[in-house]
């Protein structure tokens, strides 16, 4: 079986392009742009044929892989593996927890919310595929369509793409791309043609994902600008505002993560927050907190029929390939955009606090948004309010938001600030995607060059708007579920290749668990030297002398005594921190190293009554041990080279252990 190398592999050249993965990408999506401006009008129906052979033919592919990435995810979090750490052991989240659930937030569903969060519950009642129209039969199953195409199957597609990346990337150290989920089922060759390829189709996909959100945004602020001042609603002003946005989401990319897209994020979520209040305390409140319960108990009870449902029966899959089949290809050509995007900002959280951060809490607030905006509008149309929500949606699909905000205070100055929060989150999903298909192309790399986030912001405005010429939102419909057919493969691939990286930990942890402690013993490892050591508070200059003179030669007298069995070994002293390698072919290496680490002195420790003394004096260092998997928490500070050699051993007996049971 294939192991995760310790250290990432270099995939990219001096100016930050990965050419087997930039230029095929490019060249497909320049291809598919220049194909749909030479189709011209019949672009419309060639889009229409291609999504009805891919609904037609492989529909069953989406439902029966969304519903089993659900499964996956909520096997992980509730098994022994959702206590692993998406990086070392040591590590902490980077992020706060407002700030992550802000940024995902904003990646993930922001546009989606403000375009469906109207049109679609009135969509479905004017047209449900159960129900007689305009009935309350018909609000019942709206409510509940709803709720299912924003539900935990769709974060389950965001979640396994990426908790495989984090996991892979900050566990094991590899590349943050997709082809790295791989590498358990095909090793190195994750660096050759088929790692190349499966980027590619992840770039494309995640392009055209982003191109389609960028479509719905600019004609819903196209429709709210017709709304509130008569700016006409046509192809040429969509292009035009694309070009605009597009503009600012340069500028946001070019800034970077904490400096941008953080603060976007985080304006974006107060925004969002402040409507939703909004909607919530000055419509129909009370209607707002019942039929919420009771969205959430029909939500439950339909989850399965509806994760299943094909209409075999019938023959007519014409509304499952227009609402359900479009989401679910919507969401995989957006997973590798938003896996890669959460993935970077949760490096240090669990498995488990992942999946369930990831499933829950979007999930929750997506519900909440969508039983706000969806049963308020209903209840005004059921009522017979004037004018009416739903003729407006059958008109014009993204004018729903506006429409329904006409029948609260202050419509003008709302619908203008609902504008504002449309073209920020256009920009947040457009520096994100930027960002994400930068990391693609340029091989992992976290930090791309700027002219290429440049080139892949423009790419994004200049494919959405060609689309929107060629064939307006079906277009980009067509476009999402064809490019997500391919990729949801490779998400199948690598579900199974996180459960092999797993279960090979797993495997570690029990021969840790199975191997017995081999005693520290030798000269001068009497009690009393082990209880000074651990009484005692080092200052980081003795630490690091100690790792210099005492740690790093019995890291060479090992390496040396491993060289003479034929094993590749190496010792490297590098900032104070001395590490061993013994290297393994083909299997996963054994690393040892011994780290400074600072922490404050326990306060039984400050015996001092000079206050000056104990504020210089409260800090101290350990010689702390790490593994591949990260820190081990014990301090091997005062050990004799010959304990420190035993304690070597010890932990090199549990590694091969671990390679014996994994065999």
């Amino acid at each position: 079986m294939n192991n995760p190398p310790s250290t990432p592999q270099p995939t990219s050249n001096k100016s930050g392009i990965l050419a087997p993965v930039f230029f095929p990408a490019t060249g497909i999506i320049g291809l598919m742009v220049i194909l749909t401006l030479l189709a011209g009008d019949a672009a419309t129906e060639m889009f229409a044929q291609a999504q009805a052979w891919v609904t037609h033919g492989f529909g069953w592919v989406y439902m029966l892989a969304v519903s089993g990435f659900l499964l996956f995810c909520l096997f992980l979090a509730f098994s022994r593996h959702g206590e692993i750490r998406l990086g070392p052991n040591h590590s902490k989240p980077d992020y706060s927890f407002m700030s992550w659930f802000a940024m995902l937030f904003s990646a993930g569903i922001g546009i989606g919310l403000l375009f469906f969060g109207v049109a679609e519950p009135l969509t479905h009642y004017l047209a449900p595929p159960d129900a007689d129209p305009r009935t309350i039969e018909a609000a019942r199953e709206a409510m509940q369509i709803t709720f299912f195409h924003w539900g935990i199957n769709a974060w389950a597609i965001y979640a396994v793409v990426g908790l495989s990346l984090a996991y892979f990337s900050f566990r094991h150290g590899l590349p943050l791309t997709i082809r790295s989920a791989l590498y358990p089922l095909i090793g190195e060759r994750i660096h050759g043609p088929l790692g190349h390829f499966v980027d590619v189709l992840a770039v494309i996909g995640t392009l055209f994902g982003v191109a389609t959100s960028l479509g719905f945004g600019v004609a819903q602020v196209n429709a709210g600008l017709n709304h509130l001042f008569d700016v006409p609603v046509s192809t040429p002003v969509q292009v035009g505002l694309i070009a605009i946005i597009t503009t600012f989401a340069t500028i946001s990319v070019v800034s970077g993560l904490d400096a941008g897209i953080k603060r976007l994020s985080e304006i974006n979520m107060a925004l969002a927050i402040l409507l939703l209040v909004f909607v919530i305390v000055l419509g129909p409140t009370i209607l707002f907190f019942n039929s919420f319960v009771q969205n959430l108990g029909l939500y439950a009870e339909t989850l399965v029929t509806r994760s299943f449902r094909l209409d075999a029966y019938s023959g007519d899959q014409s509304w499952l390939a227009s609402w359900t089949l479009f989401y679910w290809g919507w969401w995989i050509s957006w997973s590798p955009f938003v896996g890669i995007f959460i993935a970077r900002i949760s490096r240090g959280r669990t498995v488990r606090e992942f999946i369930l951060g990831v499933l829950l809490v979007p999930t929750a607030f997506t519900f909440i948004w969508m039983t706000a905006f969806g049963n308020g509008a209903l209840s005004f149309e059921m009522a017979g309010a004037v004018p009416s929500i739903a003729d407006a949606v059958k008109d014009n699909l993204p004018l729903g938001l506006f429409s329904f905000l006409e029948h609260l205070p202050m419509a003008n100055i709302v619908s203008f600030m609902a504008i504002i929060l449309i073209i920020t989150f256009f920009v947040t999903s457009s520096d994100s995607g930027s960002l994400v298909i930068d990391t693609i192309t340029s091989g992992g790399h976290l930090h791309p060059p700027v002219w290429q986030r440049i080139f892949w912001a423009v790419t994004e405005g200049l494919v959405a708007a060609v689309l929107m010429v060629g064939g307006g939102l079906g277009a980009l419909q067509t476009a999402t579920i064809i490019t997500a057919l391919p990729f949801t493969f490779v998400i199948i691939f690598a579900c199974i290749g996180l459960m092999r990286g797993l279960k090979m930990e797993a495997a570690k942890l029990r021969g840790a668990a199975v191997t017995p402690d081999v005693h520290i013993t030798g000269q001068g490892a009497g009690w009393k030297q082990r209880l000074g050591v651990l009484l005692s508070h080092p200052a980081e200059n003795d630490v690091v002398s100690y790792i210099k003179e005492t740690v790093c030669p019995a890291l060479v007298k090992v390496a040396a005594e491993i060289q003479n069995t034929d094993c590749k070994a190496k010792v490297q002293l590098i900032k104070g921190r001395a590490e061993i390698r013994i290297l393994h072919d083909g299997e996963m290496d054994f690393r040892y190293a011994v780290l400074p680490r600072g922490l404050y002195r326990p306060d039984f420790a400050y015996l001092s009554t000079d206050i000056e003394e104990q504020a210089e004096d409260k800090r101290f260092f350990r010689a702390e041990v790490h593994l591949l998997e990260g820190s081990q928490h014990y301090d091997v500070f005062g050990y004799s080279e010959d304990q420190l050699i035993h304690d070597v051993l010890n932990q090199y007996d549990k590694h091969m252990h671990f390679l014996n049971l994994v065999r």
